[in-house]
């Protein structure tokens, strides 16, 4: 690969390591060589480098596989998920998933990305559809534009959604910010 192809995401080795581009910045001086800027974050450690790579520079390709596995149980501070094509189980350590265990339920599709056979981390889909669990009685008269309650869903996490929402429903959330976004009807 070429600097020409940075771009966000960009997953590419650096000193034996697979690094992810987080962000990156093309400066043409008014004189001198032109270079790339680059915002870096490693994928099996989630340490953050920033790198300059001039022009025409090579960058070798990151051997990392995604594969899409499916989530099954939880195993201590482990999660087990399951390749639907081959049925072989892989443990990831609880660590790579770090907060977004919160959003796994049973039967989930979930991107693992792989460095050498071993998970290094993994992407949420954008939105989760969970079914509300416990959830208090909006308040009558409690109407002010935009007031919301605490709802726990079915994978124990509690989400802020407005008052009209009741239990037993499901909803929408937004993974990257933990949002209700809409009722979905099951």
């Amino acid at each position: 690969m070429d600097t020409s192809d940075i771009r966000k995401g960009l997953k590419f080795m650096v000193d034996g390591q697979p690094y992810s581009v987080i962000d990156f910045q093309f400066v043409k001086p008014g004189k001198g060589q032109a270079f790339t800027r680059v915002k870096i974050r490693n994928m099996a450690t989630g340490a953050v480098l920033e790198r300059t790579y001039k022009s025409g520079e090579k960058l070798e390709p990151a051997d990392v596989e995604e594969r899409s596995l499916q989530y099954i149980y939880p195993e201590g501070t482990d999660f087990v998920f399951m390749d639907p094509a081959t049925g072989e189980q892989l443990t990831v350590p609880g660590d790579k998933i770090g907060d977004d265990s919160k959003w796994l339920s049973d039967g989930m599709s979930i991107d693992v990305t792989l460095f050498n056979g071993l998970p290094i981390g993994v992407s949420m889909p954008p939105h989760v559809v969970l079914q509300i669990v416990s959830s208090e009685p909006g308040v009558k008269g409690d109407t002010a534009s935009g007031a919301t309650k605490p709802a726990t869903v079915s994978t124990g996490a509690t989400v802020n959604v407005p008052l009209f929402v009741k239990e037993g429903e499901w909803i929408k959330i937004d993974t990257t910010d933990g949002k209700y976004l809409e009722r979905v009807n099951r």
